[in-house]
């Protein structure tokens, strides 16, 4: 039984290309969004965090 034999230099650029990869497809995620998308996601965070603020209980100031 013998080991695969490995290219050091290659199988370090291979991992060099998924890292860049994955690190493409977060930025695809994080900024391919349209205008419409960014302002609908904060409409809805704000409208969120309303409804939340809205049902804090606040101690009596009498």
């Amino acid at each position: 039984m013998m080991a695969e034999i490995v290219n050091l230099r290659r199988a370090r650029k291979e991992k060099a290309r998924r890292e860049r990869q994955g690190e493409a497809a977060a930025n695809r995620r994080r900024f391919g969004r349209t205008k419409a998308e960014r302002s609908a996601d904060a409409d809805a965070e704000a409208r969120a965090r309303r409804l939340h603020d809205g049902k804090n209980l606040k101690p009596d100031e009498s």
